[in-house]
């Protein structure tokens, strides 16, 4: 009922969309449909719940615990994008569907939004941890004050915390333009999303930061 529901609404949109029509598309009765899940809201609901719950489970499964930090992050990338190409459906009720009508809808996408960003949160702060790089001087960069709290590294919590939620944001940017594109596969993404970002981490993990004033 729900592979069913999670077509029919990628397919038609959540208002286009009709309980006859997604018990059709299963193959039961209307009534078996609002006995299981009394309202097409709550029925839209559970779709994305299952859909997020799914996303979130590829991508942790991907992430090889102990391998050295750019294979962690491609991992975790290719798991991202290698589920969302498997499962367009899935992908277009989260980001085309659940994000564009509004709440509660809306704060269930992002509630997997901030379990991936906390997710990669881990992987950067585990990646500089590993590089031991010291803390940046003062006068270069205000968010080094140490009562802001620094991850492992040196590098300020905050700072970490906005690289991650950059990165999604990417990693989801890049995922609507490339699902479904011919001749382009989740390999072609995880590396322009890696060359993208790794080149920039790679140099703060190693001391390079990057300033206006060059």
């Amino acid at each position: 009922m729900l592979d069913a529901a999670v077509r029919t609404f990628a397919e038609r949109g959540y208002r286009a969309a009709s309980m006859d029509d997604i018990a059709e598309a299963a193959g039961v009765s209307k009534p078996l449909v609002y006995l299981y899940l009394n309202s097409k809201e709550d029925l839209f609901t559970a779709c994305i719940r299952r859909e997020s719950d799914a996303l979130e489970a590829a991508v942790r499964a991907a992430v090889e615990p102990g391998a050295a930090p750019d294979r962690q992050l491609w991992k975790g990338l290719h798991g991202f994008f290698s589920h969302v190409a498997d499962h367009p459906y899935g992908w277009a009720v989260l980001h085309r569907q659940a994000r564009t009508h509004g709440e509660p809808f809306a704060a269930e996408v992002q509630l997997l939004r901030d379990k991936l960003v906390d997710l990669v949160t881990g992987l950067i702060a585990d990646a500089f941890s590993r590089a031991a790089v010291p803390a940046p001087a003062p006068d270069s960069d205000p968010a080094s004050d140490p009562a802001s709290g620094s991850a492992p590294g040196g590098l300020p919590e905050e700072e970490v915390a906005a690289l991650a939620h950059a990165l999604v944001g990417a990693a989801e940017s890049l995922a609507i333009r490339e699902n479904g594109r011919p001749g382009r596969s989740a390999e072609d993404a995880t590396s322009t999303l890696m060359n993208f970002a790794w080149a920039g981490l790679d140099g703060l993990m190693n001391g390079r930061r990057w300033s206006p004033d060059r």
